[in-house]
């Protein structure tokens, strides 16, 4: 344990010839494929694809994002094939469908109760797992608590796996022991028992930071850094980052939120967010909380920055494939709903940026209008590699479309949020419960915001899209579950 981290192979705070000598011997009686091609998985966590410039935003600043978006095939119409976090990246880890959740059983302790969030099955090969037994190295840097669970087998196959705990809810520090005046000044509403309790815990956790290097994103990629001189001598490697920020609560240095908003403020501080109906809020904090979003996202970026200049100082884009992908995206009003509620799939949930940056440039600059999601990265990475998975993949190599090749094609796309299902094609998105109850439907090419309802005045189209879509990609009638009121 060192400072707000922990490492599975106790390689936190080794540097230099130290870690190299520790990466080494993990690596000793692996085949060594030193010509082979690096690759850098980076996760972010909450990442609205809206608010960059790649993606035609102007006011937010993310310009690592948007410089590493000119490098790279940019994904125009990527969707996560099932939400929240730890659905999302089951997909990601094992290239399979986590929706549509059959026989869930839901996690014993777990607070967080939702269809799909629970383990990677033992029954699964993971993306680390596959690439370790081809002789990689294989490495995980995060701070998302969630996946600091070992239960959850998120870093199954990875030779590092290094968590920096503290993040939200996690009982890192007493709470007990949280800076009360810190605490005053958040926005309690709501349930205000738990959100108290929620502040508590986290100011508790962070309350030692001194400088912006300690905050989470800023310690995620700064120790991703430093493994990649040791990393880069010593045959391929796999590097998986993931931040949770911009994830809330969202507190970066007071610098960042005067970024985008220097206006007197004298209400209590939206460092958290109620997942339902933005009704709680007053106008002036809600415009408050987009300002903390865009903060820690800038923060976040700066420090991305900071991992890609590495890379550039040791050469490693010339033998690195980098993918770059959010698992969802976060409410803030836009359609009178904050957070991210399962029955909020609208654009500022559903759509997140994804990037493949090929080794050689091809793709550069581009856009595919392909609906890529969370379970195309493992296929994608083994397709690239020209490894043979050691298990059905479910998502499609999307690295042929660097070359001359086409992935199968996805006339329509579908994913499911607890019980919620949200399906698109070229014309219309379409969301509803699992049986298929209070639908909305949107003309996309019209209204891309997703603001007219037609549900009522097409239910022909309602129809044949749960029906074709999400049935048939579901292969039957959707599970249900009685579990009480599932959390947000």
């Amino acid at each position: 344990m060192t400072g707000a981290g922990m490492a599975g192979a106790a390689l936190l705070g080794a540097t230099g010839c130290d870690l190299t000598e520790r990466i080494r011997n993990i690596r000793n009686g692996r085949p060594t494929l030193k010509e082979g091609t690096n690759v850098v998985l980076v996760i972010i966590d909450s990442l609205r694809k809206d608010h960059l410039g790649a993606y035609g935003n102007e006011t937010i600043h993310s310009p690592n994002l948007d410089a590493m978006a000119k490098e790279s095939l940019r994904f125009s119409q990527a969707y996560p094939e099932s939400i929240p976090t730890i659905c999302a990246r089951r997909a990601i880890h094992t290239g399979r469908r986590t929706w549509p959740f059959r026989n869930w059983v839901p996690p014993k302790g777990e607070d967080i109760i939702l269809q799909g969030w629970e383990p990677i099955p033992n029954d699964q090969t993971t993306l680390a797992e596959m690439l370790s037994a081809a002789g990689y190295g294989t490495y995980f840097v995060t701070d998302n608590m969630h996946q600091f669970k070992p239960s959850y087998n998120m870093h199954r196959g990875f030779d590092v796996f290094d968590f920096f705990r503290g993040q939200t809810t996690d009982n890192y520090r007493p709470a007990y022991t949280y800076p009360k005046d810190k605490v005053a000044q958040a926005l309690l509403k709501g349930n205000v028992p738990a959100m108290r309790g929620q502040m508590q815990q986290y100011f508790a956790n962070v309350k030692e930071r001194k400088t912006e290097a300690d905050w989470f994103s800023p310690m995620v990629f700064s120790q991703a850094a430093d493994y990649l001189g040791p990393l880069s001598k010593d045959g391929p490697f796999f590097l998986t980052v993931d931040s949770y920020d911009p994830h809330e609560p969202w507190d970066p240095p007071e610098e960042y939120v005067t970024m985008y908003d220097d206006e007197p403020y004298d209400l209590k501080e939206p460092f958290s967010v109620i997942y339902g109906p933005s009704s709680y809020l007053e106008p002036r904090e809600l415009e408050r909380m987009k300002a903390r979003y865009s903060g820690e996202l800038t923060m976040m970026d700066r420090w991305l920055g900071r991992f890609l200049d590495k890379m550039e100082e040791l050469n490693l884009f010339e033998n690195t494939l980098l993918i770059l992908l959010s698992d969802h995206g976060v409410a803030h009003g836009e359609h009178g709903y904050t957070g991210k509620p399962d029955n909020v799939l609208w654009p500022e949930v559903t759509d997140i940026p994804f990037f493949i940056r090929h080794p050689e440039g091809k793709g550069a600059g581009q856009s595919s209008e392909y609906y890529a999601s969370t379970h195309d990265v493992a296929p994608t990475i083994l397709g690239f590699l020209g490894i043979e998975p050691q298990q059905e993949l479910e998502g499609q190599d999307l690295s042929v479309l660097l070359g001359d090749g086409e992935p199968a094609a996805r006339p329509h796309f579908s994913l499911g949020y607890n019980d919620h299902v949200w399906a698109r094609d070229d014309r219309y998105v379409m969301f509803s419960t699992n049986q298929g109850s209070d639908p909305k439907l949107y003309d996309v090419q019209r209204d891309p915001g997703m603001y007219n309802d037609l549900a009522a005045d097409e239910p022909n189209t309602v129809k044949r899209m749960f029906e074709d879509y999400v049935l048939r990609d579901a292969g039957g009638p959707l599970p249900t579950y009685d579990y009480g009121t599932a959390a947000g």
